[in-house]
């Protein structure tokens, strides 16, 4: 069997179906895992080896590693929510010891390098919440277990490095782009804005990342990040405001009128944990009293360490969001109205932007 073979994880999530299709695209022999009874429609199309296998567990990751040479690993469970002893047990299995199964077996069976993608989350900041790779994770304020499990991830990769595993961590922002299956959080936004359903927002901003962007960037890292090492990618910081407008711009929607104030939406959305949700405490929700302090602290995420290393240049937000708002389109998610019209053509780049 080749040992050019390379192993993506995840790659029915929104950056790993981007990667596999850049992968591709660079003519490489791509394994996936996939989790049986799931949905993998993400994949469908795509001349792509399929293994199932869970991360929980150890044998099944031995078997997908096995006659591959490079892995990315993007699976995580992904979750915005407190949730419940269960909940939390459940993404602890799942993306710490799911992710020291991996780097074990890629140890164990000689692999030549894996590129585990990190979280914004799992990253330190500075007073004016700027973030870079030096910024230590502080560990005494209120984080959810999902990015308490990401920075033990990263705490596993440094111990695989240390003993001797070609190992590097691609840190993501919030992403943006077509490819979304999810969708995510931000890819329903895009939806209900274009449904007129999004009535009201709140105001705020974060760092965000192109889904194009974040798969050129785990390539990089592949090709060149050294080990032991933590890239960040970033696009560009835009506020909620500009969002809007953007979508706005793309939809041919007008923005909604009404900003809601922060400070009432977070005490409403700390009474809800408190009460309702205490009840059903995994159950999906708008807004969460941790999405509304992401949203406050206005995040911004430098990706010099990237640029200078790896050669790393992001490209546009506007046209990630066009891009992904023509894939839903295309895919029938989004179904234009008869009124509204996008001042530019889907899938199309403005003069200028990269």
């Amino acid at each position: 069997m080749s040992r050019r073979k390379v192993l993506v994880t995840g790659a029915t999530g929104h950056l790993g179906a981007n990667l596999v299709r850049r992968l591709l695209a660079d003519g490489e022999d791509v394994r996936v895992m996939m989790r049986p009874g799931r949905d993998n429609g993400a994949l469908d199309g795509l001349a792509v080896e399929r293994a199932y296998a869970d991360l929980r567990d150890k044998e099944s990751v031995d078997s997908i590693v096995r006659g591959t040479n490079r892995i990315y690993h993007c699976a995580a469970l992904v979750s915005t929510i407190e949730g419940n002893a269960a909940h939390k047990r459940q993404i602890f299995d799942t993306n710490v010891r799911g992710t020291i199964h991996l780097l074990d077996a890629a140890a164990r069976l000689a692999i030549d390098k894996i590129v585990v993608s990190g979280s914004l989350s799992a990253t330190g900041y500075d007073p004016d919440h700027h973030s870079h790779e030096g910024m230590p994770f502080y560990p005494f304020e209120r984080h959810l277990p999902y990015a308490v499990s990401k920075h033990l991830v990263e705490h596993e990769c440094l111990r695989a490095h240390a003993n001797g595993l070609n190992v590097v961590v691609a840190t993501s922002c919030a992403i943006i782009g077509p490819h979304d299956y999810g969708p995510s959080r931000m890819g329903r936004v895009l939806i209900d804005y274009a449904h007129g359903r999004l009535r009201a927002y709140i105001p705020g901003g974060f760092a965000f990342v192109s889904s194009h962007d974040i798969a050129e960037g785990h390539v990089l890292a592949m090709r060149q990040g050294r080990s032991g090492q933590k890239y960040l990618f970033s696009t560009a910081y835009a506020s909620v405001d500009e969002l809007m407008a953007m979508f706005g711009e793309i939809s041919g929607r007008p923005p909604p009128r009404v900003r809601l104030p922060p400070a009432l939406v977070a005490v409403l959305a700390e009474i809800a944990d408190r009460t309702w949700y205490r009840a059903f405490p995994n159950a999906p929700r708008h807004f969460t009293p941790a999405a509304v302090r992401l949203l406050q602290m206005q995040r911004r995420a430098d990706h010099g360490k990237a640029q200078q290393e790896l050669g790393y240049r992001p490209s546009s937000i506007m046209q990630a969001i066009t891009d992904a708002y023509g894939d839903f389109v295309r895919r029938g998610v989004i179904r234009p109205s008869a009124r509204t019209s996008p001042t530019w053509g889907l899938g199309t780049r403005k003069t200028g932007e990269v």
